[in-house]
């Protein structure tokens, strides 16, 4: 009989991960610092004041494992975009407008050609989040980075602050059973669950194909299909947000759909419900061939991993949807309507290929 093959088993723990996200609690004694008033709680990240109706938002974020992709690719000029992305894509949960970008690269040896790929990447991001990069830094630390191709080892990682207003904050409250949640196609895997899909895909890591190999159902190499950047989400978001009252802004990243979860605690009572997906080929190729590798990887396990095709969720009111759709429409985002929040308080219902299914 297959054996289950799980997050957990890629070596990322998903329980252990959450114990240790209880220990950012330790950092709010740091809050008494903000000059400006009280550091503000939301769904998915904190925001400070820097006067009375005024607040930034700092994220800062990485690529994760992507960056291993991009060696054995020996593909340097997108990964960029990703880190990039991450960040902003982050910031704009709020209601943010990213104002600055500043990157940091940790190298096994900062060769001229591999910074000037990575930049490469950063530059397009940037200019796709219209975000000035104003800072960043290249440190060669060959003793804690030892890459897959001779010196091109690196970790990418990307800070962004934006800035809201207070009129303009998305809170995450007064979210009602019923309103409906509109996805954001993603490009692909995006940045996330990279860890599971490189042990299935890749003979590097113990799965099946070579980086070079198209797979029935891909029109290009598998190594440059997971190399798909995320797509940034920022102009879309921000232009929808000036014409209707945006409830949440959810990126679909790491737990996937179970991060929509967090919005129960600022809207309590509710659930949700996503009954509408198209998955590009790739997730369907992990699944088929954990299957040939003697595994089976569940659909429940792909939702809590992947964002199965939409790359950032959001919910408006009702009365709005039909001008959101219509506002996100104008933009390269392929809005459709993907579920609705229920009534049923923080349980998460997946429709998908004829199965119900409840994530825990």
């Amino acid at each position: 009989m297959p054996k289950n093959y799980t997050y957990d088993d890629a070596g990322v723990n998903r329980q252990q991960r959450a114990e240790s996200k209880k220990e950012l609690k330790t950092l709010q004694e740091t809050y008494k610092h903000s000059s400006y008033g009280a550091v503000m709680h939301l769904p998915y990240g904190n925001i400070f004041p820097i006067g009375e109706n005024t607040f930034l938002d700092l994220v800062i974020e990485g690529v994760g494992t992507k960056v291993l992709i991009a060696q054995i690719a020996q593909k340097y000029d997108t990964i960029g975009i990703d880190a990039v992305a991450m960040a902003v894509n982050d910031v704009i949960r709020s209601g943010a407008k990213p104002l600055a970008i500043a990157d940091n690269i940790h190298a096994q040896a900062s060769d001229p050609t591999l910074v000037n790929a990575w930049l490469k990447g950063i530059i397009q991001g940037a200019k796709e989040s219209e975000c000035p990069v104003t800072g960043g830094e290249t440190g060669d630390v060959a003793e804690i980075i030892k890459g897959l191709a001779e010196n091109a080892g690196f970790d990418m990682v990307v800070a962004s602050v934006g800035k809201v207003e207070r009129s303009e904050i998305i809170t995450g409250e007064d979210i009602k059973p019923g309103d409906p949640i509109i996805g954001l196609a993603s490009s692909g895997l995006h940045s996330n669950g990279i860890t599971l899909a490189r042990k299935i895909l890749f003979k590097q890591w113990g799965g099946k194909y070579q980086p070079t190999d198209i797979p029935e159902g891909l029109d290009r190499e598998i190594a440059l299909e997971v190399l798909e950047p995320t797509k940034i989400y920022v102009k879309a978001l921000l232009k929808l947000a000036r014409e209707v009252k945006v409830k949440a802004a959810v990126h679909i990243t790491g737990d996937a759909y179970m991060k929509f979860n967090n919005l129960a605690n600022y809207s309590p009572g509710i659930g949700f419900q996503f009954n509408n997906f198209k998955p590009q080929p790739i997730f369907g190729l992990i699944q088929r061939t954990a299957a040939e590798l003697g595994f089976t990887i569940s659909d429940e396990e792909m939702f809590k991993t992947f964002n199965m095709g939409w790359g950032f969720g959001i919910i408006v009111d009702k009365a709005d949807v039909d001008k959101a759709m219509n506002t996100l429409e104008q933009d390269n985002v392929n809005p459709e309507r993907i579920g609705k929040v229920t009534n049923k308080e923080k349980v998460v219902e997946i429709e998908y290929q004829h199965k119900h299914m409840i994530l825990t």
